[in-house]
């Protein structure tokens, strides 16, 4: 079975160049994240321009996700190749000086002495170091080193999120996202969401004339309102540096599993993110325990999964691409698939929606996967101007290879993130009943589906319906 849970890649000093990137879309990346929090907007562009440049040169559809720096908290640079904290020393934390050393840390972020309070734990980076708020001197705050380790370049401050007083989107995120919504991104993502609110005030255009939003879920405020965030968003981050912090750690693997399956049980695709090949930054190959992770985040449901400094600065950005390949293609090999459609099924059963648009979905395409496993189909096509159709599709991880057929390139190189999808481009005919034909036809061409296999094909009958209804079983001529 080929790999079947997508994989971001995001691409940074080590990945920004032209062999790199065809390396890692060869070695399987899906779709590339560009990170706005660091450089400056023109180098950002260039990236952009890079990756769909070299996408182009292989002709694969590889999606675009800017990520949106959000209200981040950062320390100022550690200058002279960074700085080691020493667990059991004091440090002190102020918002008046451009740099930081292992003891004087300066953040941008002035409202820092009103939000934090004696005795809060506050962390760097992904947490691996953390101080705890002792006292008050003047101007600056005095904390002890509960854990310590180096800090690079400018790492975030995570300060609690229900005491931050700035909001997300920021105004420098919109700037930003008027930038890359004219550039044609596929997907933006939005960071330290709390509600569906902050999802509306991106004001983008629905998905495929807009990019799809991703809402990281990083924040308690977050995980309580799950379901909003979810309708609200064309895709679900778990942002587990964070969300880590915000939370008790006991809990993270267990919200893991529940914000993905409540995504996928509503057709959005899930993203894990965050460590999970942290080893490889420097190392070779991964750890154990870092494996293993892989593998029960694709049991969990996870549509895809996230690389950050690991190919973003890290020593080989190919072998770390190669490596989430080998191991998630093998996770789907053993993927539970026939329990998992019949868990979503009950899920959806059970779901308070009255729209009959989204019943008729839910009918048909658990339709489709059955029947697709029934007739011994060779694949499932199905054909969709939003990609809604087969994002439907893919909650019940069919078997069979899916073929995301659509007439438009930004949605095709959305699908890019969706489980098991293979996007590919074909003509719209004058009537549903050819443009079904078209569609087996392309697939025939293009080498995914040979004369002679039974093939299942999903569409709507108009796009006035917003329905996945129509269902035909087809015979590739």
């Amino acid at each position: 079975m080929a790999r079947r849970s997508k994989i971001i890649a995001t691409i940074g000093p080590a990945s920004e160049n032209a062999r790199t990137l065809k390396g890692m879309i060869e070695a399987g990346m899906d779709v590339a994240r560009i990170g706005l929090a660091h450089g400056t907007v023109d180098e950002q562009i260039a990236k952009f321009q890079m990756v769909r440049a070299v996408a182009a040169d292989l002709g694969r559809h590889v999606g675009i996700v800017v990520d949106l720096p959000g209200p981040k908290v950062r320390c100022m640079p550690f200058t002279d190749g960074g700085a080691e904290l020493v667990e059991d020393t004091q440090v002190s934390l102020g918002v008046e000086e451009t740099k930081s050393s292992s003891d004087h840390i300066n953040v941008d972020y002035p409202n820092l002495l009103q939000d934090v309070q004696l005795g809060d734990s506050l962390s760097f980076g992904d947490g691996q170091v953390v101080v705890s708020i002792e006292n008050r001197e003047g101007e600056r705050l005095k904390a002890r080193v509960v854990h310590g380790g180096k800090l690079n370049g400018s790492p975030g401050l995570h300060v609690p999120s229900d005491r931050l007083r700035m909001s997300s989107p920021t105004d420098h995120d919109l700037e930003l996202l008027d930038t890359f919504v004219e550039m044609g991104t596929d997907m933006v993502a939005v960071s330290f969401v709390r509600s569906a609110h902050d999802i509306r005030r991106l004001g983008v255009e629905p998905a495929p004339r807009g990019p799809m939003v991703i809402a990281k879920v990083e924040t308690k405020a977050a995980v309580s309102n799950l379901e909003g965030i979810i309708e609200a968003s064309g895709a679900v981050m778990v942002a587990r540096g964070d969300l880590g912090s915000e939370m008790d750690i006991e809990e993270l693997p267990h919200l893991q599993k529940y914000i993905i399956q409540e995504c996928i049980a509503l057709g959005r695709p899930a993203i894990t993110a965050t460590q999970m090949l942290e080893s490889m930054v420097s190392a070779p190959t991964p750890t154990r325990a870092e494996a293993s992770d892989i593998a029960n985040a694709v049991f969990d449901g996870t549509s895809a999964l996230m690389l950050s400094g690991e190919t973003a600065i890290g020593r080989d950005p190919v072998n770390a691409v190669r490596t989430m390949a080998r191991i998630t293609a093998r996770a789907d090999e053993k993927f539970d698939y026939e329990s998992w459609a019949e868990h979503i099924q009950a899920i959806r059963r059970g779901s308070r929606s009255d729209a009959a648009y989204l019943r008729v979905t839910d009918a048909l395409t658990m339709a489709a996967a059955r029947t697709a496993t029934e007739t011994d189909a060779e694949a499932i096509i199905c054909l969709s101007r939003s990609g809604f159709t087969v994002r439907s599709v893919a909650r019940f991880r069919p078997t069979v290879p899916l073929f995301g057929m659509t007439f438009d390139d930004r949605t095709a190189n959305q699908l890019s993130l969706s489980w098991g999808t293979r996007p590919l481009i074909f003509n719209e005919q004058a009537t549903p009943a050819a443009t079904a034909e078209e569609a087996v036809a392309t697939a025939a061409r293009v080498g995914v589906v040979r004369s002679g296999d039974t093939v299942v094909v999903v569409s709507g009958s108009s796009a006035e319906t917003h329905a996945t209804d129509t269902l035909r079983v087809l015979r590739v001529p």
